[in-house]
């Protein structure tokens, strides 16, 4: 089994944000837990740096286009890094393996017969790099995204036949009825669909910095065919000597809802002129939304993504991104509740549990898990969780599977509660030895689900439990007998 994921490609025309570490930690995720099924995993994510949005900074700021993507995408290469991502390969769109890949294949578009010569004239937003239909426009002219006055443009230029591809993509709607998901962003994409769609510039005539059109070396290729290309270009020179597509594709999208258009409606058409086979599925995520919430002690009143890890470490956002707001949803979050969950969950729960049930294991039985049964009523609330985590991972619903996970946290503690180890002790009660290392088993198994979330707290607790392996491992199929190691507080609460 292959899986490949993606995240959007970012401009390099300001610097990296929480929403970018939020799509980033998402698709980290579901590359971190595909690998523990013991899948061929490929997780790209990287920059994009041609087009209009990224001339224009440059021109403001005075530097050349390529300057200020030497200056951004370091810093984006950076972020992946900070929050902890495993991501195979960092692409940049001014990469030559990049640049050539899109030239053949949208030569392949044009060989094909879906490009031809045109005007085009339309209301343009600059930041979107995008003609906005009559439907999409706000008040007058103002772009729905950005809320900025749309300008009047017309041009003489390629043109992609988007429009004939109406029917095909009607059908691919119908056919995969989870091609998009969640279903309501599915229906989004399927309306604009049926509202008739019209041809698209496949170039930029008066733009100079992008990739050249390869029949045309005078106009350069419309930036969101460039960008899109991405997923496909990498598989060809993102490792060195080898040519991953046929290993990889079709790829599994993460994306933000403000580029469902261009990804759900305008990317499979393009595949389908170049004869290349659709995306697997793509997954529309909400808005992170932070609007008057009180301050938290530690962070003031923003959630900047070096602030949040430099205090609290790259574990503690990616757990709370996917924990505070359902997953394909907008949602509000806060510094005040990043606090709160940070010591109610991560270091009162879960972290209290790990140190708990080490000491109580090294105090009781000398640092080593006893040989035992584990009791029917701490097996029962395992029973089927695995299972679910995966069919709903499959789904890419982080914030379900992360809330049933979390019920594994809980009831471990409430299992604590309810044996009391320490009386058992005094007394000599035989129990001691199934309910401690149901407690170490219970807690090796959900730190096996937690592992792509937290990989560093996980990992560090793996070690501690004597685990070698990353793989996801069903409750009870490891024995007693391991000596169990030292381990430093998970979460330090908060002075």
């Amino acid at each position: 089994m292959s899986f490949y994921v993606t995240t959007p490609i970012y401009y390099v025309n300001g610097e990296p944000h929480l929403g970018h570490a939020y799509t980033t930690i998402a698709a980290d995720i579901l590359a971190r837990h595909h690998r523990q099924r013991g899948e061929d995993v490929f997780f790209l994510t990287g920059t994009d740096e041609f087009g209009e949005p990224v001339a224009q900074e440059a021109e403001r700021e005075g530097v050349t286009p390529r300057e200020l993507g030497d200056r951004y995408a370091p810093r984006f290469k950076e972020l992946a890094a900070k929050v902890n991502a495993s991501n195979d390969f960092f692409i940049r769109t001014t990469d030559e393996g990049h640049m050539k890949r899109v030239q053949e294949v949208v030569q392949r578009v044009y060989d094909n017969g879906h490009v031809y010569e045109g005007t085009y004239e339309g209301w343009y937003c600059p930041r979107c790099a995008d003609f906005k239909t009559e439907s999409e426009i706000l008040d007058g002219n103002k772009c729905p995204i950005h809320k900025i006055e749309l300008t009047r443009e017309k041009q003489d230029n390629w043109f992609f036949r988007l429009s004939t591809f109406q029917e095909p993509l009607e059908r691919l709607y119908d056919e995969r009825p989870d091609f998009v998901i969640p279903e309501f962003r599915r229906n989004e994409a399927l309306a604009f669909i049926r509202q008739g769609l019209r041809d698209v510039s496949l170039s930029r005539p008066t733009l100079k910095w992008g990739v050249p059109v390869p029949w045309d070396p005078d106009q350069v290729i419309y930036v969101w065919f460039d960008a899109l290309l991405n997923y496909y270009t990498a598989l060809g020179y993102g490792r060195e000597g080898e040519d991953l597509t046929d290993r990889f594709w079709p790829p599994f999208h993460i994306l933000a809802k403000d580029i469902l258009k261009f990804h759900a409606v305008y990317w499979p058409a393009f595949l389908m002129a170049a004869e290349i086979e659709v995306p697997e599925r793509l997954f529309i995520h909400g808005y992170l939304l932070m609007e008057g919430h009180k301050m938290s002690k530690s962070l003031g009143n923003v959630l900047d993504p070096d602030t949040v890890i430099e205090t609290f470490g790259a574990d503690a956002l990616r757990y709370y991104c996917f924990r505070e707001v359902s997953f394909g949803q907008d949602g509000q979050i806060s510094p005040a509740g990043f606090e709160s969950r940070y010591e109610t969950e991560l270091a009162n729960e879960y972290g209290n549990l790990a140190n708990r049930t080490l000491s109580m294991v090294g105090r009781y039985r000398d640092g080593v898990v006893p040989e035992a049964e584990v009791e029917p009523e701490l097996a029962a609330a395992f029973a089927g969780v695995a299972d679910d985590v995966r069919a709903l991972l499959d789904e890419a619903e982080l914030t379900q599977a992360l809330d049933r996970i979390w019920g594994l946290v809980r009831r471990l503690n409430q299992y604590v509660e309810e044996t009391r180890p320490w009386d058992l002790a005094k007394q000599s009660d035989e129990r001691l030895d199934p309910v401690l290392y149901g407690l170490a088993e219970g807690l090796r198994a959900t730190t096996l689900l937690l592992h792509p979330y937290m990989p560093d707290a996980t990992g560090r607790l793996l070690d501690a439990l004597g685990e070698d392996s990353r793989e996801l491992a069903e409750f009870g199929s490891r024995g007693g007998g391991q000596r169990l190691g030292e381990l430093a507080p998970l979460f330090p609460k908060l002075q």
